[in-house]
């Protein structure tokens, strides 16, 4: 009996071990930047992986919150947000045929409509390359490029253009999830590009919405050379970019509590992996 349960012990510890090097987030491949938010203090949002890049916080100090994913999190009022300058996070200056995928475990408390979370994504100067939203009132059909309404789910943006999607007014090439972010509850949420599809997931698993996600898209990256942004992206309505705020309402309003951005669409299990791991006892 004592030959038999000795084997068995090795091989459920190695298993759990590499179950946990699994779920490590610093340690998954192709992982650019991930930020836990765990700084005490103001100023200090220097990510974890292999680049080393600090968000800058803009329009005010953004207060640390208790309530969160990994420790802390970013409290962000509606009009507060964080950025690195282009030339600062080379990293992050996905375009072409590369691969792309951000992570965001978020609270909203905020019923605007497109409340950004993350990536390159310069409406001002038509310098559109990646990003993940919330909140969008419209959701686009990949088959036909026209828009439904939509409320309250995410969305995986990507460009090829920079500017609106030709003969459309604005940018139509992003996925839409089919569920919705509660109000004051926290969420996983994700997006992936591997050139062949745009696809949203939540909690942990593809958020399927007919012909809204996965949305069918294979062209390149722009390569717009802007600015890596949290919680905002320069708009029209923001002549004065990076000062002060626009003029319209947009932008994220709630809890983040944690941001992971790849060069690489990470696959199905590695994000339900993910949920798994951080999110099971939320």
């Amino acid at each position: 009996m004592k030959h038999f349960i000795i084997p068995f012990l090795i091989i459920f510890i190695a298993g759990c071990s590499d179950l946990q090097n699994d779920n490590n987030i610093e340690n998954m491949d192709d992982l650019i930047c991930f930020w836990d938010f765990q700084e005490d203090t103001h100023g200090d949002l220097t990510s974890k992986g292999p680049y080393r890049y600090t968000l800058e916080e803009m329009n005010g100090p953004v207060n640390r919150n208790t309530d969160g994913i990994f420790g802390n999190s970013l409290e962000i009022i509606r009009g507060q947000w964080l950025r690195i300058k282009q030339e600062d996070c080379p990293a992050l200056d996905i375009h072409g045929k590369q691969q792309v995928s951000i992570v965001a475990w978020v609270k909203r408390r905020s019923d605007v409509h497109w409340q950004y979370i993350a990536g390159v994504w310069d409406e001002h100067n038509a310098a559109r390359q990646y990003a993940l939203f919330t909140c969008g009132h419209k959701q686009t059909d990949y088959t036909t490029l026209t828009r439904t309404d939509a409320e309250h789910q995410a969305h995986g943006y990507v460009s090829d253009v920079g500017g609106a999607t030709p003969d459309r007014p604005f940018c139509f090439s992003y996925a839409t999830g089919k569920s919705k972010l509660t109000y004051d509850q926290w969420a996983m949420i994700a997006f992936t590009y591997d050139h062949n599809a745009i696809k949203v997931y939540f909690n942990g698993k593809l958020d399927e919405n007919s012909n809204y996600n996965p949305f069918v898209w294979d062209k390149p990256i722009y390569n717009g050379e802007a600015d890596f942004t949290v919680a905002q992206r320069a708009v029209p309505s923001w002549p004065g970019y990076p000062e002060g705020m626009p003029e319209n309402k947009v932008g994220f309003g709630g809890l983040l509590g944690g941001l992971a951005v790849f060069n690489r669409a990470i696959t199905a299990d590695e994000i339900t992996r993910l949920y798994q791991s951080t999110m099971n006892k939320k």
